[in-house]
C-alpha cells in the first residue's frame, strides 16, 4: 500500500495538479462562503459541494466537464430540499434515500455525466443527514451550494484549466458481452438492496449516525462492475477506515476543533483524497475518514465513542454490499475481465495499425491517441483482475496466471509506446518488413480474442525470430510486441472449466 502511494508514477504531474487545484478550489469556496456571511454549516456544505464538483466530474472534454458541472445544482438542490423536508418523517426519508441510491447507480448507463450526477445526488442527501439539515436552513444551504459551484468552476475552467493543453482523455465504454444496460440495472438493484440492509441494521446500531452505513455501501459500489471488484473495494474501505480512525484518535480528537490546526489538516486530507484516488482506494479512504473526523471536531461532537461507532457502521455498510453482490443478480469477475482483456488486445492491434500507417507516410494516422486509449483500457483490466491478485486470494494458480497476464499486457503497452514514439519521428521511413510484422501482430491478436479464446482453441502462436538490432527501432518494438502476444497465449488459453477468473 505504501509503495502504491509513494512510488506510483505520475506522468506529467497529472495527479499532483489534480490535487493542488482541488485544494485551491475548495479553499476558495469556503472563503467565499465565509465572506457571504454563512454559518459553519453553510461553509461545510459549500466546501463539500466544491469537493464533489472537482472530484466526480470526469467527462472527456473540457466543454463536457463544464456542462456537467452546471447540471450538478439542478440535481442536487431538489434532493437537498427533499432531505430537509423529510427530516422528521423517517419512513418517507428512508424510502427516498433508497430511491436516490438506485437512481444514482442506474444513471451510470449514461456514461461519465450520469455517473457524476448520480454521485452528487446521493452525496447531497448524505450531507443533509450529516448536518441534520432542516427546511429553515435551506436558503443558506442553497446559496452555499451555488456559490461553491461557481467558485469551483471559476478555478477549474478559468484560473487553472490545464486540460485545455491536453488531448481529450479517452473514456472507454463498458465492454460488450456484459452489456451496459444489463450491468447498470443489476448494480442498481444490488446497491439498493445492500443500502436497504445497511439502513435497517445501521439504525438498530445508531438512530443518529445510521447514514454512515448507507454511505459505506454506496461508495463500495462506485467504479466497480463485478462482484470480485466490489469485494476487494469493501475490504479496502474497511482497512482505510480503520487506519483513519487510528489517526483520528492521535490527531483529530486532541485538537478539540481548534480552528488553525484543523484547517491545516483538512487541507492535507483534501490533497490526499485527490492525489491518492487513482492509485490506492485504501489511502483515499484513510484521508476521507480523517477529513470527516476533523469536520466533526469543528462541529464539536468528536470523541472516541463516535469513532468506534463510525467503524461499526462502516462494517455494516461493507457487509450489506458483500451480501448484495454475492446473492443479488451477481456479475462474475470472469465475464468482466474477459471482456476488458479482449478490448485491450483489440486496441493493441489498432495502435499497431495506426503506427504502421504513420510510418508509411499517412499524416492523418494518430497512434498517440490510441496509446492513451490503451492506457485507459489497461487500467480497467487491472481493476477487474484486482480480486485475483489480492494478497488474501487463496487460489495461487489463478493469482500467478493473472499476474502474468498483467505483466505481458504491460509489456505490450511499453512496446506500443515505443512504436508510437518512433512513428512520430518525421525521418522514420517505411520498411517492407514493418508491414509484414504488423500483419503478424494482427494475426496474433485475432488468435487470442473472440470465440477462439472463449472456446480454448490452441492454435500455435509462433515466437518471433531474434530481436532486430537497435538501429531498427520500429521493427524492434514490433518484435517485442509479437513476443508478448505469443506468451499471452499460455495464461489466457485454458480449458473452459478453468477460466482466468471465476469469482
Amino acid at each position: 500500500m505504501l509503495k502504491r502511494m509513494f512510488v506510483a508514477p505520475d506522468p506529467g504531474g497529472a495527479r499532483l495538479r489534480f490535487a493542488a487545484r482541488a485544494v485551491l478550489g475548495i479553499a476558495a469556496a469556503v472563503v467565499v462562503s465565509g465572506l457571504a456571511g454563512h454559518s459553519l454549516v453553510g461553509a461545510v456544505t459549500g466546501g463539500l459541494a466544491a469537493l464533489l464538483a472537482l472530484f466526480t466530474v470526469t467527462d472527456a472534454t473540457v466543454r463536457g466537464q463544464a456542462v456537467t458541472t452546471a447540471l450538478l445544482p439542478a440535481v442536487g438542490l431538489p434532493v437537498l430540499a427533499a432531505a430537509a423536508e423529510l427530516h422528521d418523517h423517517p419512513v418517507a426519508r428512508d424510502l427516498t434515500f433508497l430511491a436516490v441510491v438506485g437512481a444514482g447507480v442506474y444513471a451510470r448507463r449514461w456514461g461519465p455525466r450520469g455517473h457524476s450526477l448520480g454521485v452528487f445526488a446521493f452525496m447531497t442527501f448524505f450531507v443533509a443527514q450529516f448536518l441534520h439539515a432542516t427546511t429553515d436552513q435551506l436558503p443558506e444551504l442553497y446559496a452555499a451550494v451555488v456559490l461553491a459551484m461557481l467558485t469551483a468552476a471559476a478555478v477549474r475552467f478559468g484560473l487553472w484549466c490545464y486540460e485545455r493543453r491536453l488531448p481529450p482523455a479517452p473514456v472507454p465504454a463498458p465492454p460488450g458481452g456484459t452489456g451496459l444496460a444489463r450491468v447498470t440495472t443489476r448494480q442498481a438493484i444490488q446497491a439498493t438492496t445492500g443500502a436497504g440492509f445497511a439502513l435497517v441494521v445501521g439504525q438498530l446500531v445508531s438512530g443518529q449516525r445510521w447514514y454512515w452505513a448507507v454511505g459505506a455501501t454506496w461508495w463500495i459500489f462506485v467504479n466497480t462492475t463485478s462482484r470480485g471488484e466490489t469485494l476487494v473495494r469493501g475490504f479496502r474501505r474497511v482497512l482505510g477506515t480503520v487506519i483513519g480512525i487510528g489517526l483520528g484518535l492521535l490527531l483529530a480528537v486532541p485538537l478539540h476543533g481548534a480552528a488553525l490546526p484543523t484547517a491545516v489538516l483538512l487541507t492535507a486530507c483534501v490533497f490526499g483524497i485527490f492525489y491518492t484516488a487513482a492509485v490506492s482506494y485504501t489511502w483515499m479512504m484513510l484521508c476521507v475518514t480523517l477529513l470527516a473526523e476533523l469536520l466533526y471536531g469543528l462541529l464539536g461532537v468528536l470523541d472516541p465513542a463516535l469513532l468506534a461507532l463510525r467503524l461499526a457502521e462502516t462494517g455494516i455498510g461493507a457487509l450489506g454490499a458483500v451480501l448484495a453482490v454475492l446473492f443479488v443478480l451477481p456479475v462474475t469477475t470472469h465475464t468482466v475481465t474477459d471482456a476488458w482483456i479482449q478490448r485491450a488486445l483489440r486496441c493493441v492491434h489498432a495502435c499497431t495499425a495506426e503506427a504502421a500507417a504513420r510510418l508509411a507516410g499517412n499524416e492523418n494516422a494518430d497512434p498517440v491517441s490510441r496509446v492513451a486509449e490503451l492506457e485507459q483500457l489497461l487500467g480497467r483490466v487491472r481493476l477487474s483482475v484486482a480480486p485475483l491478485v489480492h494478497p488474501l486470494n487463496p487460489v495461487l494458480g489463478r493469482k500467478r496466471r493473472a499476474r502474468r497476464v498483467l505483466a505481458l499486457l504491460d509489456d505490450c503497452a511499453r512496446e506500443i509506446r515505443g512504436l508510437a514514439a518512433v512513428a512520430a519521428d518525421p525521418e522514420a521511413s517505411h520498411d517492407a518488413r514493418l508491414a509484414a510484422a504488423c500483419r503478424r501482430v494482427e494475426a496474433a491478436v485475432e488468435a487470442l480474442i473472440g470465440d477462439g479464446l472463449r472456446a480454448g482453441r490452441r492454435e500455435r502462436l509462433t515466437v518471433p525470430a531474434p530481436r532486430p538490432p537497435a538501429a531498427e527501432p520500429a521493427l524492434a518494438h514490433l518484435h517485442g510486441l509479437e513476443r508478448a502476444l505469443a506468451e499471452l497465449a499460455m495464461p489466457l488459453r485454458t480449458p473452459s472449466c478453468s477460466p482466468l477468473v471465476d469469482a
